[in-house]
């Protein structure tokens, strides 16, 4: 199993990158090939908007540090999205790579029972909470449409809930751990 993760804070080793590297770590030790990606390391434009990948290529025209990232993610059976919420939202790095995904799209998305030119695999989405009322209600919504319209036919969510400036800036390692079970379900 081939397994890309996609960190998506400017903070380099903090909460959302301890929660996807230990989910990765612990793939790792079952034995699947892992790779990650520091979006915030990586120097690329957002989508330009060219059309080119529906028009002309099967691919996003872009020729940066996230083309490698896209190919990746293209090959990949797991892709792991690692993004504190700011503001509501994912951060600018994972926008910029949710919207060049665009180019996974299919000229005919929109009216295709298959929109996507990805094969089926399954995503994984990381994301620490810092407390305050509703502040993860916007940050699902892109990461739930994405999964769909990529050809995700198993989309999990992953939150570390209390997390952040107003509590504490590390992830508790009990937060890393296997999900106990609740009311017979796991």
């Amino acid at each position: 199993m081939k397994i890309v993760t996609l960190l998506g804070s400017p903070r380099s080793n903090k909460n959302s990158a301890t929660i996807a590297n230990r989910f990765t770590e612990t793939a790792a030790q079952l034995g699947a090939e892992t790779r990650s990606y520091e979006l915030n390391r990586l120097a690329y434009r957002g989508c330009q908007g060219c059309y080119a990948c529906k028009n002309t290529l099967d691919h996003c025209v872009l020729q940066d540090d996230l083309t490698e990232v896209l190919t990746d993610v293209q090959d990949a059976d797991l892709v792991v999205l690692a993004s504190p919420v700011y503001y509501g939202d994912v951060t600018a790095q994972m926008k910029g790579f949710i919207d060049r995904s665009y180019s996974y799209l299919k000229p005919d998305y929109l009216t295709n029972p298959q929109p996507s030119r990805l094969t089926p695999r399954s995503s994984s989405s990381c994301s620490p909470r810092a407390p305050g009322r509703g502040a993860l209600c916007r940050h699902l919504p892109p990461l739930r449409r994405l999964p769909q319209m990529d050809g995700v036919t198993e989309s999990r969510l992953i939150r570390a809930c209390g997390i952040g400036p107003a509590s504490v800036d590390t992830v508790p390692s009990r937060s890393c751990g296997r999900p106990r079970r609740r009311h017979g379900r796991s």
